[in-house]
């Protein structure tokens, strides 16, 4: 198990852990009932960090933070010396906190996606995990919170008996939603990015070689080229030249302090 803490990867602050490490610490808030706020971020969650500072300050107000991709965990390795063998992947982290809550009887939330999403994700978790409790499923509504909201939709969580959330909404809305929630929830909350996609079989995973070799983003462009284009195109060269900047000591990438109010409106 590796926990070596956070560690800044262009004013980001990333967790060096595994998959074991974060998974414990996911489960361990699910069971004392503790607020736990946890992305995992590729290059692109990265990036709107670096672009956006008020969400640099959200992000590093997480609990926990993966490295999702490739370039991350080469960062963490090269820059700080975590020496982490492979990456914490949303999807796959996913698949691990949902087999250790099945196996704890501990109740899970699905929040995001579409209906049409969730109908078809929902059955193919229950096929992977005949144990697991879903407590409730909601989709998004596709705007933004109405005055009020985020409590409605606080306590029809809780009223679910839900002890995990897992939150589908897409970088970066799922973790601002996830941010703003966590002080409303006595529970871990896990921005899980295209996840729910995949695991519902709308979304191919890519060759393990590619995923392996940090190829993913041209397997996912080739997919979505008209929506994903910009965000691999312009922010991979933009990422790779500042972390060399970063590691070189040409460039010291500080931190913000980490946000300590929610925001007022969110995506829902």
């Amino acid at each position: 198990m590796i926990a070596q803490g956070k560690r800044n990867v262009l004013g980001v602050l990333v967790d060096a852990v595994d998959y074991e490490a974060a998974t414990e610490q996911i489960i361990t808030a699910a069971r004392e009932r503790r607020p736990f706020a946890v992305t995992a971020l590729a290059v692109h969650g990265v990036m709107t960090g670096v672009q956006d500072r008020a969400h640099n300050a959200r992000l590093n107000s997480f609990d926990l933070v993966t490295p999702d991709g490739q370039p991350v965990r080469w960062a963490l390795n090269l820059v700080h010396g975590a020496r982490l063998a492979d990456r914490v992947y949303g999807p796959t982290l996913t698949l691990k906190v949902l087999e250790r809550a099945a196996a704890e009887g501990l109740p899970v939330y699905l929040y995001g996606s579409t209906q049409p999403t969730l109908d078809r994700l929902v059955p193919a978790l229950e096929g992977m995990f005949p144990a697991l409790k879903i407590a409730g499923v909601e989709a998004s509504k596709f705007r933004s919170v109405q005055p009020g909201e985020d409590a409605e939709i606080a306590e029809r969580i809780k009223a679910s008996g839900a002890r995990v959330v897992l939150v589908g909404l897409g970088c970066p809305r799922q973790e601002v939603f996830t941010y703003a929630m966590r002080p409303l929830l006595d529970m871990p909350l896990l921005a899980v990015g295209a996840a729910f996609d995949y695991h519902a079989g709308l979304l191919k995973n890519p060759p393990a070689w590619m995923q392996r070799y940090a190829l993913e983003w041209l397997w996912r462009l080739g997919l979505e080229p008209k929506r994903l284009w910009k965000r691999y195109v312009l922010l991979n060269p933009a990422y790779l030249a500042r972390l060399a900047a970063q590691k070189s000591g040409l460039w010291r990438a500080s931190p913000p302090a980490p946000a300590t109010e929610r925001v007022p409106t969110f995506a829902v």
